[in-house]
């Protein structure tokens, strides 16, 4: 267990992350399918049984092979579905009423990084308690964990035309009719080459998909949601309607409007919240959102009778709060959006059949669906401070006046957030408002006296 992992906790917030081979080893994911399989069922009397996807990263067959090993070795079965998106393996592991579902994927970072990450048998992520329960069996070295012999040995099945099954289920999730649309999709390279190709397609569109040729080491390079540029240009050169960016695990979806403009996670939202209200979809009227959500769909939701509720950045921290008081839709900026009456996790294919569900029952283009809301400019400032002392900003009387004395100013038309960095020695300043140059030169002021006070 070389790499950076086992020094703090290996569960980051998706998953077990790092680079494929020195970080991520095999050794690791072999131990993550004895320890994933044995926590996971351990209370069940029958064989279990794992559903395993992968995204299309080249080391992505070398970590299953090791990860089903692993799973085998404590006696429950594999069932290897190939490359396939993330929220495919969380449907998948519902409709087959299997144990657990496991995703291979880093979703949007690069070709050398690969992740492990588990889902319960409903389809949803792990609890913290779990994945420490994991945790310590492997720090352990397995101890006490019974490796069965002869016929008790778990086997793989391959089964690459489940993700046909995915596919089905989304048409019947959203049964739209796209004949009159033209569609770029950029499928990163990634996960979702097959089956929103085949979706969009099978629902009629006129689609023009690029990104559809992974090769296992091209996956978001330079395409995706994290790079637009090319898709911007496409659906201009196309005179298309609308352009959709995946990511790599096709678990998030951008889009972009006719004229070439990006559509955000916070916009999209916005569009399909206000048509779920008007039928009567939209669960007690909410949408739940992070903190780092954009002002102006606060601004949006306060005009069009919208409750928005705020959690800590993080999907999982989203889908729990919806979980717990009852809601249908919420996600973050990045386009992670989650429908929970479809399904567990963010669906980027779900999310874009939502999306154009609102463009044809109204037969509005987006960038007119987009003014739904202001995007309010935001400048991100870092500013360094002693790791020690970055949770305790707030506790500085004259930092504390200067953000209230800000707040003040704006008058609810702009807001400070400051929250510090999850891995580095800084607190990050974002602040948003209606003049980028006000905002920013706001921002370095207040980042510079909190490193003058602090340092």
């Amino acid at each position: 267990m070389n790499g950076g992992i086992e020094m703090s906790r290996m569960f980051g917030t998706d998953g077990v992350r790092g680079v494929a081979g020195t970080e991520l080893t095999i050794d690791l994911a072999m131990k993550l399918g004895q320890a994933g399989a044995y926590v996971l069922t351990k209370e069940r009397a029958h064989q279990p049984t794992i559903i395993v996807g992968c995204d299309t990263r080249i080391s992505g067959g070398m970590l299953a092979n090791a990860l089903m090993a692993g799973i085998c070795s404590v006696g429950a079965n594999a069932i290897y579905a190939g490359v396939v998106p993330t929220p495919a393996i969380a449907y998948l592991t519902r409709k087959h009423k299997v144990d657990a579902g496991v995703v291979i994927s880093a979703s949007h970072n690069p070709m050398e990084f690969n992740g492990i990450k588990f889902f319960n048998g409903e389809g949803y992520k792990l609890s913290d308690q779990l994945e420490d329960e994991i945790e310590a069996l492997i720090k352990n070295h397995m101890k006490d964990v019974p490796l069965p012999t002869g016929s008790s040995i778990g086997k793989i099945e391959y089964r690459f035309d489940i993700r046909d099954e995915y596919i089905r289920f989304i048409k019947k999730s959203v049964p739209i009719d796209l004949s009159g649309l033209k569609i770029v999709v950029d499928c990163a390279e990634g996960a979702a080459y097959y089956t929103s190709v085949t979706a969009l397609k099978d629902l009629g569109a006129n689609l023009v998909a690029i990104h559809t040729h992974p090769d296992g080491t091209n996956i978001n390079s330079n395409c995706g949601s994290t790079h637009m540029e090319e898709l911007k240009a496409r659906v201009v050169y196309e005179r298309a309607d609308i352009g959709i960016a995946f990511d790599g695990d096709a678990d998030r979806m951008l889009a972009v409007d006719e004229l070439g403009n990006m559509v955000d996670g916070d916009q999209i939202m916005a569009i399909i919240g206000n048509h779920m209200k008007q039928q009567g979809r939209l669960k007690k009227d909410t949408i739940v959102v992070t903190v780092m959500t954009n002002l102006g769909f606060t601004l949006m939701g306060e005009r069009e009778g919208l409750h928005i509720e705020k959690t800590k950045v993080g999907d999982r921290y989203v889908l729990e709060h919806m979980l717990e008081h009852g809601y249908n839709l919420g996600g973050e900026q990045s386009g992670h959006i989650i429908f929970l009456d479809d399904n567990t996790t963010g669906d980027g294919l779900l999310s874009a059949l939502q999306l154009l569900r609102v463009m044809v029952d109204t037969g509005r283009k987006l960038s007119d669906l987009a003014e739904i809301m202001e995007v309010l400019p935001q400048a991100l400032i870092n500013a360094k401070v002693p790791n020690h002392k970055k949770e305790h900003y707030m506790e500085y009387t004259e930092i504390a006046e200067a953000v209230k004395e800000l707040e003040e100013k704006f008058n609810g038309e702009g807001r400070v957030l400051i929250r510090p960095s999850g891995t580095e020695p800084m607190v990050r300043v974002m602040i948003e408002g209606k003049d980028q140059n006000i905002i920013e030169e706001e921002a370095r002021n207040l980042a510079d006296l909190i490193t003058k006070i602090m340092l």
